[in-house]
């Protein structure tokens, strides 16, 4: 598998060092794009960042992270081929990339905690897409981005 693509805005700084000491001590490869720095910055900006990874299949998944994971969701959403799901539980992790073949994920430093969030991203990162009469759907939902350019 590629490394996973993760970066966060300054909201969730802390949050994101914790998916990375988690992820180095269970071998999951990963690229950070940043940012690495407390001073206020832009979110949609990380979350290009991310999606142009995936996009370039620099990538297959991506982590996203802010202060809710709302604002990252709604931006990656806003890139091309990015199916971004905001969770805060390990079930909707696992169904949004079992139903949904997410490939995004984003959560939020204010809402819920590193333990959570590192089991969160482990799920997601582990759980294959189901396709069947799911993958109908998920070209349906691929559908509308064409549909409205």
């Amino acid at each position: 598998m590629k490394p996973i693509a993760i970066a966060c805005d300054h909201a969730a700084l802390n949050l994101k060092a914790e998916l990375l000491k988690h992820f180095d001590s269970t071998g999951v490869e990963y690229v950070d794009y940043g940012t690495y720095e407390n001073k206020s910055c832009n979110y949609p900006d990380y979350a290009e960042k991310v999606c142009d990874a995936i996009n370039e299949g620099k990538s297959e998944l991506g982590i996203l992270v802010c202060g809710t994971g709302i604002g990252m969701s709604m931006a990656a959403n806003k890139c091309k081929g990015i199916r971004a799901a905001c969770c805060t539980d390990t079930f909707s992790a696992r169904f949004t990339r079992l139903h949904n073949d997410a490939n995004v994920l984003c959560m939020g430093e204010r809402v819920i905690g590193a333990g959570l969030a590192c089991d969160i991203a482990d799920i997601f990162l582990n759980t294959a897409f189901e396709g069947g009469r799911h993958q109908t759907r998920v070209d349906m939902v691929m559908a509308l981005e064409q549909k409205r350019k």
